[in-house]
């Protein structure tokens, strides 16, 4: 079974820091790609990077550029997502998916989604 489970999630104040984590299982990163993407309220979802079968990663968010960073330990099939200096508008649901190979983890490429995690960023 191809699955994806965040978590990581939680409450922080501005500026904080925090990890999210994607298990992945059903495959090994080593022959997938994985985008991080999220869903802020009343807006569409996004991605923010794309880290293919090789742990190259390509982040397409602006808004989070200096800030969030992706990392991935292949023996362990697990995806990170640092978050640092965190602001109130990256308040949303945070998910990490399977991509097609060879994709820029786009929306339209995402394959198999996980549930998400609801990062809440306020004082």
């Amino acid at each position: 079974q191809l699955q994806l489970v965040e978590s990581g999630g939680g409450l922080v104040q501005p500026g904080g820091s925090l990890r999210l984590y994607c298990a992945v299982s059903g495959f090994t990163l080593d022959t997938g790609y994985i985008g991080w993407f999220r869903q802020a309220p009343g807006r569409e979802r996004e991605g923010i990077f794309c880290i293919n079968s090789s742990g190259w990663a390509t982040n397409w968010a602006d808004s989070v550029k200096g800030r969030f960073a992706v990392s991935r330990d292949s023996v362990k099939n697990m995806v990170y997502l640092e978050m640092n200096s965190l602001k109130p508008e990256d308040t949303a649901v945070y998910y990490c998916a399977r991509a097609r190979f060879g994709s820029m983890c786009q929306r339209r490429d995402v394959e198999v989604w996980g549930q998400g995690t609801l990062v809440t960023v306020s004082s």
